[in-house]
């Protein structure tokens, strides 16, 4: 019996010695990349299409597909056949998928925007339109199909696709003054679209957005690039505090070319515009500056009169979302978080509330549509808990309320436009994802895509386990994971770090699987280090009073918790209390850095990627939504901004940031670094030339950088004992 064991005991060493650990190349290569679907696009009736392209013909593809089958039913457009393009990199479909937008030569401007060439392509004649010979910004059907309008040089167009005339809408743009029907650079940041027209269901007329910002202030960029002499990238960027543009609603008439201004009261925001199920009337959403007064407006396209329907406010603010759904009686689907909660809500078409469709102690974290046939609605919530997502379908009243994913963790469904499927993505921290198709009323069809081949793979190296935790401080109970080496010994003491973003209304703990990071982490934990990440106050879906407790003192008590956070987990036997590193990325590396600083006795060193240094520098919609104006809030700008506080810099600590971020400019890692120069304080820096927010751009870009930040962890974040692979 004892010589058993001992052949059991070295078997098993042997087979763990065999596994090997995670490399930063493999992490940046793509050898843990996961399959993925292509997003889809849901057509009329039970159809999806997908762009496809060949590798070996390097032809491009639009495919349609069966939801009820997964099989192909045709190619709708193949590029070989095109004689004017050999390929193309987008594509939209009209109202009855008789024709399609292709765009080529796409270059993108900001995070959500982007330029391009764009032709129509017209499945019944198999003809090609130009739309306009320069490169073009969202190029849009009309709901009849006749004609597309479409931004250029800050104005607005319309081609008639019957006899080729253009008409040009507006004519006073001009960069960096006047732009018409596109978003300026704060909207798309921080609303999240671009396009800002909209057509009429009956083709009569467009809504757009003017935006006039002559008196918002310029901001400037060096971009080194590779010739003598560098360029400079000029833009209007609106810090906190500062003149935003000055946003108005327009109609354009298409049958006479006149063009009204409506009347919207006062307001400093217009983040919404959207067409309601009668032509005639158009929604269109407000806000004051404070971001916490919410106006949705009914608009009268023949009398240009408008009246409030729904008025939403919070002592803190109210955040805009995309959920807003008119129903064929033009009621309206509305979601808020006006009881604690985010909750999908149904009122009349005057704005009277008919009923809360969900209701209860947790979030509604995405609403997918409603099914008017049978009166159910579709969303996601985190009724298994915060760190999990589910699909869910209930009645229009409220009543009947039904599961439709059964494995907790993280699932989320791309719906058919008739909502009589969709298909599901699963994972969790222990399951790469899984696509499965459903149909409405959550019965499992059949699994599409899975990574099997990923999890084999993943066998053969050293994986810690991640441990899902509730971490109890004296200010609360926080969500928590932590990752220990695969050869932990509680006897021993490791070294702790820290990851977090911290942002308002974020999530770093969730139960859903690897992201590069997560792949740096397990890199980290096998190389001796104990990781761990805490969502403290200020994180989302925990209710609404959790996420708006750091109002007005935006990163105070966030960094009180991780502080917190770091001296309870020193506690535990295995954890070394003095070896304690935090690393973050933008807000988080606000945050890092104000740990290191307020948190001079517990870290010992930090990294900091991006990060904002002073809310005076960064957009007037984010931050005034957290922290209202500086002049009305300095001290909740200046005592949380770690350059009032340099001197406090004790540990070690390396800034990073891209010179070419448009986001978190990299004057606030200049600032920050003239601010420890000026109190003698030793720091390291790096600064990657003309890389955006993201540090991707170029070869070897994001493996020259983890190397950085781990060579750096290694140096100042001590391993001791044995049991440490130096």
């Amino acid at each position: 019996m004892k010589k058993i064991l001992i052949i059991f005991i070295a078997i098993t060493s042997l087979a763990t010695a065999q596994k090997k650990d995670i490399t930063l190349d493999e992490i940046w290569n793509g050898t843990f990349r996961t399959e993925r679907m292509n997003s889809l696009n849901s057509m009329n009736g039970d159809f999806y299409s997908l762009l496809n392209f060949d590798r070996n013909t390097e032809n491009t593809t639009v495919d349609k597909y069966s939801y009820a089958t997964l099989e192909k039913v045709e190619t709708v457009v193949n590029s070989k056949d095109l004689k004017e393009i050999n390929h193309f990199e987008s594509y939209a479909f009209n109202n009855d998928e008789s024709k399609l937008l292709l765009g080529v030569d796409e270059e993108s401007i900001y995070r959500h925007s982007s330029l391009g060439i764009f032709y129509v392509y017209d499945l019944v004649s198999k003809s090609m339109q130009l739309i306009d010979k320069e490169k073009i910004q969202e190029p849009t059907f009309s709901p009849d199909s006749k004609k597309v309008a479409y931004a250029k040089n800050n104005n607005i167009f319309i081609k008639n696709l019957e006899t080729n005339e253009v008409v040009q809408v507006t004519s006073d743009g001009k960069k960096n003054e006047i732009i018409n029907g596109i978003c300026d650079w704060v909207y798309e940041e921080e609303f999240s679209f671009v396009r800002a027209f909209e057509w009429s269901g009956d083709s009569k007329n467009i809504a757009f957005l003017r935006f006039d910002e002559t008196e918002v202030p310029t901001f400037s960029m060096d971009i080194v690039g590779t010739d003598l002499y560098p360029t400079q990238q000029v833009f209007k960027y609106p810090k906190a505090g500062e003149n935003n543009s000055i946003v108005s609603l327009n109609l354009y008439h298409i049958s006479d070319g006149k063009t009204t201004k409506i009347d919207l009261g006062n307001y400093e925001y217009i983040p919404r515009i959207k067409w309601t199920n009668n032509s005639e009337i158009l929604s269109v959403m407000t806000l004051n500056r404070h971001q916490n007064d919410l106006k949705l407006y009914a608009v009268n396209a023949v009398n240009f009169t408008s009246k409030v329907i729904l008025n939403e406010t919070d002592k803190a603010y109210v955040d805009i979302h995309d959920n807003l759904t008119f129903l064929n009686d033009n009621s309206f689907i509305w979601t808020s978080e006006k009881d604690g909660f985010n909750h999908i809500y149904h009122y009349s078409k005057e704005g009277k509330l008919i009923n809360q469709v969900t209701k209860g102690n947790r979030e509604v974290t995405d609403f997918y549509g409603i099914n008017e046939k049978s009166n159910t609605v579709y969303y996601q919530s985190v009724e298994d808990g915060s760190m999990n997502r589910t699909i869910y379908s209930i009645k229009l009243n409220g009543t009947a309320k039904k599961r439709l994913t059964n494995v907790s963790g993280t699932n989320e469904a791309a719906f058919s436009k008739n909502l009589n499927y969709f298909i599901n993505t699963f994972s969790d921290a222990n399951t790469p994802p899984i696509y499965a198709l459903y149909n409405g009323k959550g019965d499992l069809l059949k699994e599409i895509l899975n990574n099997n081949e990923l999890s084999k793979k993943l066998e053969s190296y050293n994986l810690a386990k991640k441990e899902f935790f509730v971490l109890t401080t004296k200010n609360g109970a926080f969500n928590a994971w932590m990752l220990k080496p695969t050869n932990f010994d509680a006897n021993k003491k490791y070294p702790m770090f820290m990851t977090q973003y911290s942002g308002p209304g974020s999530q770093s703990v969730s139960n859903t699987w690897n992201s590069a990071n997560d792949y740096w982490f397990q890199y980290l934990a096998e190389q001796g280090y104990i990781v761990v990440c805490v969502d403290g106050r200020g994180t989302g879906f925990k209710g609404a009073e959790f996420k708006k407790s750091t109002y007005l003192n935006l990163v105070k008590y966030e960094t009180v918790d991780q502080i917190d956070a770091a001296k309870e987990l020193a506690k535990r036997s295995y954890i070394d209390a003095h070896e304690i590193g935090i690393w973050g990325w933008s807000f988080g590396g606000h945050m890092s850095t104000n740990c290191l600083l307020k948190g001079n006795d517990v870290f010992k060193m930090a990294i900091a990627v991006a990060p904002v240094t002073s809310w005076r520098f960064y957009d007037s919609i984010y931050t005034e939504r957290f922290l209202r104006t500086p002049q009305e809030n300095p001290a909740g700008y200046d005592e949380n901004s770690p350059i009032n506080y340099a001197n406090m810099l004790k540990g070690k600590f390396l800034l990073i940031h891209g010179s070419g971020d448009d986001n978190v400019h990299v004057q606030n890692t200049m600032r920050l670094a003239n601010a420890l120069i000026e109190t003698n304080k030793p720091f390291d820096m790096a600064i990657y030339p003309d890389r955006s927010h993201g540090i991707y751009e170029g070869k070897n870009t994001r493996l020259h950088l983890y190397e950085k930040m781990t060579r750096f962890i290694e140096e100042n974040l001590i391993r001791k004992e044995t049991n440490t692979k130096l």
